[in-house]
């Protein structure tokens, strides 16, 4: 081994005291003399550096350095060793860059101090830590933290993490949903501002209760504000993060504005449709009121009499007035079979089964033209051999209803009803020039159904309906259904098809 290069006059044993606490310190120890010559080093530096002791001793300071450092190094040290300083505590300077045996650089942090020794000759000692572990493991922190941050970045839902209730990260999805320009919009922001004055109280109380209680995951409803002033119902989900403070807080941010309004559309349409089902009971038991009282008033009176004239036919005084009676019965026959038949129309025409869509469509026009004076053009493709019974009563049904509303509320003076044949299916318009549909509905306690009853008798067979008002003044309502009996039980209900328009109160007119 090398001895120390101590010299002349210095205190050799003075320089190297403690020899027990240099071996057992965990920094490295280096110490020069006045040319920058290495005197001491301990373990701890051996190890540092990758070189023994007896190689380094006596040996120039620039050894443990980069080459491309050592100038800059040297100018460190001489400025050092000249000025009045005693000592400089470690990290006072930041960091320097050391050179093992190996040619691998590493980081490190030093303390440096002056040393007098008898005789008046000072000796620089530098005590030394080795970063390159912390740097590593910084490394690894903020390479986490990068693909953490990446993740949070490409996730679809948007993510505040917040700290008190200021942002400190807002991914681009979260940019999105508020409609802001760039997420740096958002840091330093307090949550509050971008959410409706409605929602504040519930929110923060959500997020108080998160920093109280350890792994608590609430959720809150609420509304937020966006920059161009629409608004968006979001459901948020706070949960705090592990920090000592406990002021961190992660709020993840779905868009629910569509899933309420379809949850409002569904509840509407059940309360519609439960309206509607009161609706047919009730039209129902009206109809069997009105056929009992047509049976009663028109079949029953007809029949009481035709039994008495039987009853009395016998006790007739003469041969002409036997003649008389028998023909007035005969022609009460005549009014009761003409009756039966009117009552069996107005149930189902026999002529739909009997004759086909276009002649009944006909009959109905006819009728209707003779009781409110209404005129009803008709253009009708010859359908029937394309369609099935229950599509042929859907038509019909829809025809029967449509004039029916032309007469009751639209005041209308014609009617135009046209049936057409196509790749798509089959289409009804029916148009007329009344009043309209009006854009706002009609103040009722039940509201009418006629619509509504025409719309789930059009989704029962797979079709499509929609209604609107002609410019010039006037309503038209157009229906297209598929060629033949549509199956709809595969898809769970009646389907909601795009080309669906339905812009008007589904009870106008109706």
């Amino acid at each position: 081994m090398v001895d120390p290069v101590i010299p002349p006059g210095a205190d050799a044993a003075g320089l190297m005291s403690q020899p027990d606490t240099l071996q057992a310190a965990l920094e490295g120890i280096v110490t020069i003399d006045g040319q920058m010559r290495i005197a001491m080093i301990n373990p701890a530096a051996e190890r540092m550096f990758g070189r023994a002791a007896a190689e380094l001793l006596g040996r120039d300071l620039a050894v443990l350095v980069p080459e491309r450092l050592r100038e800059q190094h040297a100018v460190h040290v001489q400025r050092f060793m000249a000025s009045d300083l005693s000592e400089r505590p470690m990290g006072q300077r930041g960091q320097m860059t050391g050179l093992r045996a190996n040619g691998e650089e590493f980081p490190m942090e030093t303390a440096l101090c002056k040393v007098e020794v008898a005789g008046g000759e000072r000796y620089h000692t530098a005590l030394l830590r080795d970063l390159s572990e912390e740097h590593k493991l910084s490394d690894l922190i903020d390479r986490i933290n990068q693909r953490m941050r990446t993740i949070f970045d490409l996730v679809p839902v948007a993510i505040w993490i917040t700290e008190c209730d200021q942002v400190v990260y807002a991914n681009p999805a979260c940019v999105r949903l508020f409609g802001a320009k760039v997420r740096e919009s958002f840091a330093g922001q307090s949550i509050y501002h971008f959410l409706s004055p409605g929602s504040h109280e519930r929110v923060r109380g959500k997020v108080a209760q998160a920093l109280a209680q350890q792994d608590a995951v609430l959720s809150v409803k609420g509304e937020i504000a966006r920059p161009d002033g629409s608004s968006r119902q979001v459901e948020m989900v706070v949960a705090a993060l592990p920090d000592h403070q406990r002021t961190l807080v992660q709020i993840v941010i779905s868009d629910i504005t569509k899933l309420s309004q379809e949850r409002s559309e569904l509840i509407r349409s059940q309360n519609t449709l439960r309206e509607l089902s009161a609706s047919l009971v009730e039209a129902r038991e009206e109809e069997r009121r009105r056929i009992a009282r047509e049976l009663h008033d028109e079949l029953g009176q007809r029949l009481t009499a035709l039994k008495l004239e039987l009853a009395t036919l016998d006790r007739a005084d003469s041969a002409r007035n036997r003649a008389e009676r028998t023909q007035a019965m005969i022609e009460m026959v005549d009014d009761t079979v003409a009756a039966t038949r009117r009552i069996a129309m107005d149930l189902r025409p026999l002529m739909l089964d009997d004759l086909g869509l276009n002649a009944a469509i006909e009959w109905l026009a006819r009728d209707f033209e003779r009781h409110t004076g209404v005129q009803v053009a008709l253009q009708l493709a010859p359908v029937q051999h394309l369609i099935d019974n229950r599509t042929a009563t859907t038509l019909y049904r829809i025809v029967q209803e449509a004039l029916t509303n032309s007469a009751r509320h639209a005041r209308a003076n014609a009617v135009q009803i046209t049936i057409e044949s196509s790749a798509d299916g089959i289409g009804l318009t029916v148009q007329d020039d009344g009043d309209g549909f009006p854009t706002v509905p009609p103040h009722s306690p039940r509201g009418s159904f006629g619509l509504i009853g025409i719309r789930e008798r059009v989704y029962m067979l797979g079709g499509k309906l929609s209604v609107s008002n002609m410019p010039g003044g006037g309503a038209r309502m157009m229906v297209q259904l598929p060629k033949g009996e549509a199956d709809v039980s595969a898809s769970g209900g009646p389907p909601r098809n795009d080309g669906d328009s339905m812009p008007l109160p589904l009870d106008a007119r109706f």
